[in-house]
């Protein structure tokens, strides 16, 4: 065979020029190109074999890629099944590439989707080489060993040469722009990120070791890859300390994991990999982007948005599926419909495996429920279908450290916290130590307190409200006991209007100042052996901040001030005690003015109530509103001043005020110098 010299098969010039340009962002992928295109053609030897197509040895089946900086090559050599100078001119020379301009508008920023698109791996050599050769040797009979050149043009050269291994060479010239790929450290780090798991081993050197001051090489050859990883084994080939040590092959430096689950599929589409549960801090800053996604052992991406459903993010591991191609993009990854199919299957395998952990590994499972549980609740928020399957595992701990599945909760508490409307009341805290008050007020009437203290946990209990009938979750801080969990119509408060309106004032002027909050009072009758002052924050208010705290979109909740109750026990003798001590300080004073208030708020309201008043009448209105509102600032004043002198209002206010941690800087001084004045 003489030198042949043509054009290769486009319908563009400028295809070189666009595989410099366009893809040079993405110019790394070359590497993962030529070996896989090595690894399929000694797959394919290997097949022929089996098949008895191919009778001949089949020899040392590897890859090899070599460096030779001096002459500026990089070489990527197989032993696979060669080509004839028909293949070359049907695989290399005739590139299935029309409608250039369409193809560069619509591909120009993604090269993996221009060289998976387009078939074009082999080319992606040229985003790097100024002239790339192939020589080669089909294992057919009497075939010719050819080698092939071309210079980054259309045009090729092609001719016989003498070649006595069977197999290819790919000797790509490195450009002078791309001379970091002649550097050993680069390639190296490329084939171990893209080669790490390929099935026939890829030599890359010799192994390396310290002799006389230096690195020098040994005669064994710098072997790559580990051709057969952990997921491409059956579950039955591998013990704990197999996925561990895989586990770290992936992630150095890491704490074991807690759980993983093999996955293994062949309908109705192909899959296999490991996915980990790593052990998790109590909140989401958790690095995602950690599951690494592979076709056929050829590492694709590690970013998976779109394989995995968004809540498995924060696992770690590796999918494995050739119905994902090699060269994916996002809008590939989130519109096809293979994809969607394993995302599906993913989840409904993790939940199903995480019920069988929970179902034959109970202690286990409890014991590392706190570590996962970030993961579960993200899941049962996020998914519906994972939330579904997840309420059968999912556990509530208490403040006692025991764990309960929600059914086994709900037949622990329901003959005892169920209110006299037929709710169920979940009571719980976010805070054992800080709430500790409210905790024992809680037990010491037999009632059990959840432990909900992690970062989504408002979210949580909203969710499980709709998911459960008839059933509230509330804090034990929101409110006192007995209106949390309501058992009969309770007494109120039997207080006059003034006595309400001097005990209102007289403790309303005395909080010290606390940032972003602001305090309502209120009254009830629990008893003379409750507290006599408590705390109290609402329920949905507070939720409402926290969730606020992690979406955006909720933030003016965000910018409310914290909005607190100081509820006054009037059966307690020492809130008496301050009651009565004002009313005979006050009445003199008092008394009058409420009078003369009620009458003028009896005119206002007469007048609020005609419906055609009279100019003089509105004008009355104004005027008596105007009278109510000054006597009313002068009763405050003579309120307030009677208060300064008793120190127990302002005792009463900041022993509830230290309980909820509320008690900080300047009035927590002035606290401790009250107390130690009112011992004497």
């Amino acid at each position: 065979m003489t030198m042949q010299k043509g054009k290769i098969g486009v319908t563009t010039e400028n295809i070189f020029p666009v595989i410099k340009k366009f893809l040079y962002s993405d110019h790394d992928i070359f590497l993962r190109e030529m070996v896989s295109n090595a690894i399929d053609a000694t797959q394919k030897l290997k097949t022929l074999a089996s098949c008895g197509e191919f009778k001949g040895e089949l020899g040392d089946l590897k890859v090899e890629v070599k460096l030779d900086k001096d002459n500026g090559t990089l070489t990527i050599s197989d032993h696979g099944i060669g080509m004839t100078a028909e293949d070359v001119d049907k695989y290399i020379n005739q590139i299935a590439f029309s409608g250039a301009e369409e193809f560069l508008a619509k591909y120009k920023d993604n090269a993996n989707a221009i060289i998976g698109h387009f078939g074009l791996g082999f080319y992606s050599a040229f985003m790097v080489s100024k002239k790339v050769e192939i020589r080669t040797l089909s294992y057919k009979e009497d075939a010719k060993a050819i080698k092939w050149t071309c210079d980054g043009s259309p045009e090729f050269e092609i001719e016989e040469i003498e070649k006595s291994e069977r197999g290819t060479d790919i000797i790509l010239y490195i450009d002078d722009e791309c001379k970091e790929f002649l550097e050993k450290d680069k390639i190296e780090s490329l084939l171990k990120k893209y080669c790490k798991f390929l099935p026939i081993p890829i030599i890359f050197g010799k192994k390396q070791e310290w002799k006389d001051g230096k690195w020098v090489d040994t005669d064994t050859d710098n072997v790559i890859n580990d051709t057969k990883p952990a997921w491409t084994l059956q579950p039955s080939e591998l013990k704990d300390e197999d996925y561990l040590k895989f586990y770290h092959e992936l992630y150095p430096g890491e704490e074991d994991p807690l759980f993983w689950i093999h996955l293994n599929v062949d309908y109705p589409f192909t899959l296999t990999g490991i996915l980990y549960f790593p052990k998790f801090k109590n909140n989401l800053d958790i690095q995602q982007n950690k599951i690494q996604l592979y076709c056929n052992q050829v590492f694709v991406t590690d970013s998976v948005e779109g394989v995995v459903p968004e809540f498995m993010m924060i696992m770690r591991g590796v999918i494995d599926s050739p119905d994902i191609p090699l060269n994916v993009s996002r809008s590939y990854l989130q519109s096809d419909s293979n994809v969607k199919k394993i995302s599906s299957y993913i989840t409904k395998k993790v939940a199903s495996q995480l019920e069988t952990i929970f179902k034959t590994r109970r202690q286990e499972f409890d014991e590392k429920w706190d570590d996962i549980k970030i993961f579960i609740e993200y899941g049962m928020l996020t998914d519906e279908k994972f939330c579904d399957a997840a309420m059968k595992f999912a556990l509530l701990g208490n403040t006692e450290d025991k764990k309960f599945t929600l059914e086994e909760y709900k037949k622990i508490i329901e003959s005892n916290q169920t209110d006299k409307d037929g709710n169920l009341i979940y009571l719980y805290t976010t805070d054992k130590t800080a709430q500790y008050s409210y905790i024992k007020t809680a037990t010491d009437k037999g009632y059990d307190v959840l432990l909900i203290n992690d970062q989504l946990g408002s979210h949580f209990v909203g969710l499980l409200e709709q998911k459960l009938e008839k059933s509230r979750f509330v804090r034990v801080d929101s409110d006192i006991i007995d209106n949390l969990i309501v058992k009969a119509d309770r007494k109120s408060a039997q207080l006059s209007d003034t006595e309400r309106t001097v005990m209102t004032e007289l403790f309303k002027s005395q909080i010290p100042e606390v940032e972003k909050s602001e305090f309502l009072i209120s009254f009830d009758a629990t008893g003379e052996n409750s507290q006599p002052v408590q705390i109290t924050q609402n329920e949905y208010m507070r939720r409402m901040k926290e969730m606020a705290a992690m979406q955006r979109q909720m933030s003016f909740y965000g910018e409310l001030p914290d909005s607190y109750n100081l509820i006054l026990n009037i059966d307690h003798p020492v809130v008496k005690k301050v009651m009565d001590d004002a009313k005979s300080a006050l009445d003199t004073e008092i008394s009058p003015l409420e009078k003369s208030i009620s009458a003028l708020n009896k005119r206002v309201s007469e007048l609020r109530d005609k419906k055609d008043a009279s100019d003089d009448e509105k004008k009355e209105l104004e005027t008596k509103e105007k009278e109510a509102e000054n006597l009313r600032n002068e009763e405050n004043k003579a309120i307030d001043a009677y208060a300064v002198t008793n120190p127990l209002v302002r005792q009463l206010i900041d022993i509830a005020l230290l309980g909820n941690n509320l008690l900080k800087g300047k009035a927590l001084d002035e606290f401790l110098r009250r107390s130690v004045e009112l011992l004497k």
